[in-house]
């Protein structure tokens, strides 16, 4: 699984919950997810489960594939597993991205992102956040927030390659 799933964009909703990908997102959902006779359009996996999070965590098929495989290969008994059917592939809905790019928020996709249709009628914003192999939606002034809290971090002034250091030397 490649992702090319990168940057921070922020699109509009408009009044039918339609929003579009970025373009550098659908880029790697085409590729990721190339067209055929019975899906000629590339597919977006939204997952809206998991309790704490205030986001949508979006996948192309091939990262969606992924992702259940890892799961599938869990113990059967194991209640991770038990949770993580419930939260990543139950809690999940398949999008097909319309040719202009875009797509329509499902209810469950719009609650989780708490975009209600008032939010949606005075001109909500998504924000769509890269994740390297998957992509995260999230409500404009969620991840706004979430932003702002992630600043004040104590050890925030360390340069971010020395974290992925630190990270490789305990392997």
């Amino acid at each position: 699984m490649s992702g090319d799933f990168r940057g921070e964009y922020y699109q509009k909703v408009d009044a039918k919950a339609r929003v579009s990908i970025p373009a550098v997102f659908r880029r790697a959902l085409e590729a990721e997810d190339p067209a055929t006779p019975e899906y000629p359009r590339p597919r977006v996996y939204m997952v809206y489960g998991g309790k704490r999070r205030q986001f949508v965590e979006c996948y192309s098929r091939q990262g969606m594939d992924a992702v259940t495989a890892q799961i599938l290969s869990m113990d059967m008994d194991s209640p991770d597993r038990a949770k993580a059917e419930r939260d990543m592939i139950q809690r999940s809905v398949v999008v097909e991205v319309e040719p202009d790019g875009r797509v329509v928020l499902p209810p469950k996709v719009r609650e989780k992102m708490g975009l209600t249709a008032d939010d949606i009628a005075r001109g909500a914003e998504a924000a769509f956040a890269g994740q390297g192999d998957r992509f995260e939606m999230y409500r404009r002034e969620t991840f706004d927030a979430i932003a702002a809290s992630e600043d004040d971090d104590e050890d925030d002034d360390l340069d971010p390659r020395a974290r992925i250091g630190r990270h490789l030397k305990g392997r």
